[in-house]
């Protein structure tokens, strides 16, 4: 990489990652494109970096650039538009008892220990079911950025209940970036994936902020489904945020 630009009137520096495995599809090779991490001004020019289609992991701010591959899309929900629809009403309704609870981006042991639980659980044999507190700062909560862990917990009369999920929360003027979420996996059927989504946008929109970043969505692949179920939802198409179109399937 080059030097770390000395003056605030220069532009960011960009890179182009080696080739690596795609994480979404086996048989395909992916390439990143990554703003200078050594850049003191990267927190700075974080939400700006969030309305170009990049998005944060660890202290690294990239944006997929594949070559003859563009599945990886951007994607926002614009907040004060949001209507929750009737499988996202009912989720709120079978957790009106669990509270939210925002906390500083800092580690604690129970949320470690659901965190590991979580991977070893979802993620078996992924390459990250053998993080620790090292991998849980360096992943989560990085050097640089303004992150708040929004808690999930069980409604208690004896102080705070039991922990059922964190959502990692970067927080920049006007938005919400959604960077990752851990629940407990014996209490998936409360839906916690899209409880702490729902409760993300009840955030925003309490404070004002115009959107909540989801990272990215892939037409087609399984595991990115959830994301267009949550409606309007913009697409960057690499000049502008449009409003995708699903047509009728959900």
């Amino acid at each position: 990489m080059g030097n770390t630009p000395s003056q605030d009137t220069e532009e960011l520096r960009l890179f182009h990652t080696g080739e690596h495995p795609c994480g979404y599809w086996p048989d395909r090779l992916a390439r990143d494109l990554v703003l200078d991490p050594r850049d003191p001004r990267l927190a700075e020019r974080y939400a700006m970096a969030l309305g170009w289609g990049f998005r944060r992991s660890g202290d690294i701010v990239y944006r997929p650039h594949c070559h003859g591959c563009r599945a990886c899309v951007a994607v926002r929900i614009p907040v004060a538009r949001f209507r929750p629809d009737r499988s996202q009403r009912r989720c709120l309704v079978r957790n009106a008892a669990v509270e939210m609870r925002i906390q500083p981006a800092r580690r604690t042991e129970e949320q470690l220990a659901l965190y590991r639980r979580y991977l070893k659980t979802r993620h078996r044999d992924g390459g990250m079911d053998d993080h620790g507190a090292r991998e849980f700062e360096q992943f989560l909560i990085g050097r640089w950025s303004e992150g708040r862990f929004l808690e999930l917990r069980e409604r208690s009369k004896e102080g705070p209940g039991r922990l059922l999920a964190v959502a990692v929360t970067d927080v920049v003027e006007d938005a919400l970036s959604a960077v990752y979420t851990f629940y407990e996996p014996e209490a998936a059927f409360r839906g916690l994936g899209t409880l702490a989504i729902l409760k993300q946008i009840e955030w925003a929109r309490r404070e004002g902020r115009d959107h909540l970043y989801l990272g990215y969505w892939i037409g087609g692949h399984g595991k990115m489904d959830y994301k267009k179920r949550f409606r309007p939802l913009e697409g960057f198409d690499g000049r502008a945020w449009r409003d995708l179109d699903f047509g009728d399937t959900a």
